[in-house]
């Protein structure tokens, strides 16, 4: 690698050959959104989120900036900007890291293991430590709130017993 700017060239090129979908943003290569889905067998399994990453000039000897364009309910996730708190990309990031660390490691890491001592979302840490069932519940209705509101409209009116919708929580 002789220059940081065929670093990036490389790391982006890297990060669009493989199974995800990156949209560029302006002409360069420093900012971009990449197309996530959540890890398998966690929380946000069923969630697919925009990911805004802005690499600096000095990218990879500087950590590149990430952030939630679309909503998430995560302690570690800034509700309103959508940045993450994670020290391995804020604090001890290194020019061994690629953009593949970052989605293949670093943000499932994030959405397995939630640090709610850490918080950057208030609300989502102090739920997730006072009542953990419904922390589950409020996060898997995030990822799904859209189709679940057609889906409980279409069996309410279905004529079922009414046990079917007891289970849902009042909004």
């Amino acid at each position: 690698m002789s220059s940081p700017s065929k670093r990036r060239e490389m790391d982006v090129m890297k990060l669009m050959m493989s199974d995800y979908n990156v949209e560029m943003i302006n002409d360069g290569l420093s900012e971009f959104n990449v197309e996530f889905h959540g890890p398998k067998e966690s929380l946000y399994e069923a969630g697919v989120w925009k990911i805004r990453v802005e690499l600096p000039d000095a990218y990879p000897y500087k950590s590149p900036s990430i952030g939630f364009v679309n909503k998430i309910f995560h302690p570690n996730v800034d509700e309103l900007s959508g940045s993450v708190c994670l020290d391995v990309i804020n604090q001890s990031w290194s020019p061994m890291f690629d953009l593949l660390n970052v989605f293949e490691v670093f943000l499932p890491q994030l959405l397995l293991y939630p640090n709610p001592s850490d918080p950057l979302n208030g609300d989502a840490a102090s739920l997730m430590m006072k009542d953990p069932k419904q922390y589950d519940e409020k996060v898997k209705g995030e990822d799904e709130s859209e189709e679940d509101e057609i889906s409980d409209n279409e069996s309410g009116s279905s004529g079922g017993d009414d046990d079917d919708i007891a289970g849902h929580a009042d909004p």
